[in-house]
Parts: C-alpha cells; sequence; structure tokens
C-alpha cells in the first residue's frame, strides 16, 4: 500500500506547510537528510494550549501529539518535493511536553506522534531514535512541540 492510500485510509489530509511564526525556516535540507522545524500542537486551526499533569492527561497529550505528526508529514511532504515515497527513514525525532514537575509521561505523549509515523510511513521508514522532554513552557502556551530528521532519497 502507498503512503498517499494509507493516508487517505486514515482520513488524512496533510496541510499546507506553516508559515513559521519567528526568524526561521520550516525546514533545512542538507545532504540526505532533512531537518524540520518544531511544529507547535494545534487544534481546530489553533494552537493547542494546556500543560500536562494539569490541565491535560496523557490521553489528550497523544492526541494533541498526533496532531504535530500530521503538521510534520505535511512540511516532510514539501521537502521531499510533494512525494512522501522519497523517505528513506525518519531518523529522529525530539519531542518537547510542557507538563508539571510531577508529570512523568512525556514518553507515553510522544507515542501519539511515533505511532501515527509508523502507521504512515511502514513500519520501517517510520521507526526512528526518539527523545521525549518536560518542559516548563512551550511557545504560545502550546501543550507539545515535536521537531523531526529524516532521510530522503534523490
Amino acid at each position: 500500500m502507498t503512503i498517499a492510500a494509507r493516508l487517505q485510509a486514515l482520513g488524512i489530509a496533510l496541510p499546507q506547510v506553516a508559515v513559521p511564526a519567528a526568524a526561521y525556516v520550516p525546514y533545512v535540507q542538507t545532504g540526505s537528510l532533512v531537518f524540520l522545524s518544531g511544529h507547535l500542537a494545534k487544534k481546530d486551526g489553533q494552537v493547542w494550549v494546556g500543560q500536562l499533569g494539569l490541565t491535560m492527561g496523557t490521553e489528550e497529550g497523544q492526541q494533541a501529539a498526533r496532531a504535530v505528526a500530521i503538521d510534520l508529514l505535511g512540511t516532510l511532504q514539501a521537502a521531499a518535493g510533494g512525494d512522501l515515497e522519497r523517505v528513506a527513514r525518519v531518523v529522529k525525532v525530539m519531542s518537547l511536553v510542557n507538563s508539571t514537575p510531577t508529570f512523568t509521561e512525556q514518553h507515553l505523549v510522544t507515542n501519539g506522534c511515533s505511532n501515527l509515523l509508523a502507521e504512515v510511513l511502514g513500519p520501517t521508514v517510520g521507526a526512528h531514535a526518539r527523545s521525549a522532554f518536560g518542559v516548563a513552557q512551550i511557545p504560545l502556551g502550546a501543550c507539545v512541540e515535536i521537531e523531526l530528521i529524516a532521510q530522503l532519497r534523490s
């Protein structure tokens, strides 16, 4: 099954690349690697505001991380010249979870992103190294921010 067919089966339409909110670009390619800038969780087109362990639980955080993965895939598609089949491998995902000092399930929140990447890109291409951090705050009060590094085929 193609990536486009998997997206269609999941009912996912990838968004256009978002305009950066500050002085950076959405992605940079060097050699075969493409580095995607951090993407904030969004819900209904707005920044998904919240703090895990205070105003949100792990399950809602996973949904937010999944929403970030969809946005990341949209940016990755643009970086790959419109063809996600050019993605050879997701190399690394780094997740920042806006959380209280006592919240310890950042890794489970980040699974929302990791699981969708594997589901859409396949278990080999979508499998990746990963870090998940709890942080005191994320820009605009977002609950989750995730960045991604991928390898592209020529």
